[in-house]
This record gives structure tokens, C-alpha cells and sequence, in this order.
């Protein structure tokens, strides 16, 4: 990964974080949904990581999630979370 893309990794990291977190969803529950380990998710959201990984791993997450995935490009919020759920 190149060096001035990291901050955005761990920017989109958090936010998966922060709304798995909301949906109150463990990130052994967010793996088991979409088949990834605890661990590679953990280091996803690790703000202090240096993983990268494809758009197909965001979008997985983003439907485990029920979300659509354009939410981890945005800032968080309640507004964007309500707005860009898929379960409703």
C-alpha cells in the first residue's frame, strides 16, 4: 500500500468500527456473516494497521453490515447511518 493512502485505510477502519459497533455486532459475528476471521477484521479496523485489502472485502463488510458501502467514504454519523441502511 502506498504510504499516502494508509490514513485513508485506517479513516474507512474506523468507520467500519464505529457501525458495526452500532448495529451491535462483535467482529467474530461481522467474520462468521461474511466468512473472514476475527482477526483479519480486527486489524481492518486497527486504526494503527497497515492492511489493505480489495473492494470486494468492503462490500462483503457492507452487506454484513446491511449497509450500503459508499457509508465508509463519508463522515460518521447518525444522519449517514440512517440514510444508507439497507434493511429498511
Amino acid at each position: 500500500m502506498k504510504d499516502n493512502f494508509l490514513e485513508k485505510y485506517r479513516e474507512i477502519g474506523r468507520r467500519i468500527a464505529f457501525y458495526r459497533s452500532k448495529r451491535g455486532i462483535s467482529q467474530e459475528t461481522l467474520g462468521e456473516k461474511i466468512s473472514y476471521s476475527k482477526s483479519y477484521i480486527s486489524k481492518i479496523e486497527a486504526s494503527g494497521s497497515d492492511i489493505s485489502y480489495s473492494l470486494d472485502i468492503l462490500f462483503a463488510i457492507a452487506a454484513g453490515l446491511e449497509l450500503d458501502p459508499v457509508i465508509f467514504l463519508l463522515p460518521i454519523s447518525e444522519e449517514n447511518f440512517e440514510k444508507y441502511r439497507t434493511d429498511k
